[in-house]
């Protein structure tokens, strides 16, 4: 028996009536919400915010949240330069234990002779001191770089390598250092009990937070901004700072007011469920950047704000998205750097058809392919058997790569 066409048709078309509704007023409730951040005024949410305990982290807005700030002219001259990175993970199906990452980068300058230089570094890991974090109390304590690990030992090594390339720009000209998404590194903290102390010690406090502080060293020397650029970012701070002014509660204690109340019917549910994009999309022309912020993230809170590294952040209207932008504080607490990563981040997009031109390429000298991949586990297996060392693999991945009828 055929399926029954017109029954299922029926049950299609009061679905889109229903979608349809919903999203009338899923409009409706958006609409509401640029409202409000429109009269939001700065200091009071701060206040607020000092006199709650929230399920929720606010954005901290540093200035006023409502309008948006044009693009200043981009710089006639300057240079933009970032790093990225990709990597082959461990594999149990390789006849040794092994990693390799490669860390791309991309230095594009605008001047007079303008001048473009690529970078790659492959890098092959495969010793108990590379493949392990140990811990230095115990070192039978250790662990293995790997999985989601070993993606966090890659944002270190991005960003060590941004420093290291940002020294050999050019002199006298201004630098724009982007890197590809957050510059907090929030998943080191792992979930509870998930790592170590020694394992965020190694990874945050000695590798990237010191990345940061020799970027910072490089900026006392020239005009530098370093920011990371988030695509299409789902982060829902500034929309946190709006529940704030949306509760009618003399002070924001949710546990005391709405523990058991349902979802939809808090006062502050009008703005729930959008993210910060959808907000700044309805107010940001094209160039325009939204306010500055502060993140009340406990991982800037606890290790970055300690060392000087307080995260801002805030949109940009790039013309095909809304993307976020964070920088240090030592960068964006500057107007002459805050005004070069507004201007330098629209031209860069403007550049890449909507994306920056530098990170692309960075990215293109950092990919490794499916190609790639299997090339290197051939690799792999020619060096060990030109050493007469032994060759294996499992069953399984033999018949992937030895298919029968």
């Amino acid at each position: 028996m055929s399926l029954d066409l017109p029954e299922t048709m029926a049950q299609l078309d009061a679905l889109g009536e229903r979608l349809q509704g919903a999203w009338q007023a899923r409009r409706r409730r958006l609409a509401a919400s640029v409202d409000a951040l429109r009269r939001t005024d700065a200091d009071a949410l701060n206040r607020r915010a000092g006199q709650g305990r929230t399920f929720f982290r606010p954005a901290e807005p540093l200035e006023a949240p409502g309008p948006g700030h044009p693009a200043p002219d981009p710089p006639l001259h300057y240079c933009a330069i970032s790093a990225d990175g990709s990597h082959i993970d461990v594999d149990r199906h390789l006849p040794v234990r092994c990693f390799l990452m490669n860390i791309g980068g991309c230095q594009l300058v605008y001047d007079h002779k303008p001048t473009a230089k690529l970078f790659q570094q492959p890098t092959l890991a495969a010793s108990p001191h590379e493949l392990f974090i140990v811990d230095p109390a115990s070192p039978i304590d250790s662990q293995p770089l790997e999985g989601a690990l070993l993606s966090i030992k890659r944002a270190v090594e991005e960003l060590t390598a941004l420093g290291r390339w940002v020294r050999d720009t050019p002199p006298g000209l201004p630098v724009l250092a982007l890197m590809d998404g957050s510059l907090i590194l929030s998943e080191v903290l792992g979930e509870a009990g998930r790592y170590r102390e020694y394992v965020r010690r190694a990874l945050l406090d000695d590798g990237y937070l010191a990345a940061l502080d020799a970027l910072r060293d490089a900026a006392g020397e020239r005009r530098l901004v370093v920011a990371g650029y988030i695509s299409l970012p789902g982060r829902r701070e500034v929309a946190n700072a709006l529940r704030l002014a949306l509760c009618t509660y003399p002070a924001p204690r949710c546990r005391d007011h709405c523990a058991e109340v349902r979802p939809g019917d808090r006062p502050c549910d009008e703005v729930h469920e959008f993210t910060d994009r959808e907000l700044f999309a309805q107010t940001l022309q094209p160039g325009e950047r939204s306010a500055l912020f502060g993140t009340r993230t406990s991982v800037v809170r606890d290790y970055y704000a300690p060392r000087g590294h307080d995260i801002r952040f805030f949109y940009l209207n790039v013309g095909e998205e809304i993307a976020r932008v964070e920088l240090p504080a030592w960068v964006a607490d500057d107007p002459a750097l805050l005004a070069l990563a507004h201007a330098g981040i629209v031209d860069q997009c403007r550049r890449g058809q909507g994306y920056p031109v530098v990170i692309q390429e960075a990215h293109e000298q950092a990919v490794i392919t499916g190609a790639d991949r299997e090339e290197f586990r051939r690799m792999v297996e020619l060096v060990l058997d030109g050493r007469r060392l032994p060759v294996y693999t499992s069953e399984k991945q033999r018949s992937k790569r030895l298919r029968g009828v």
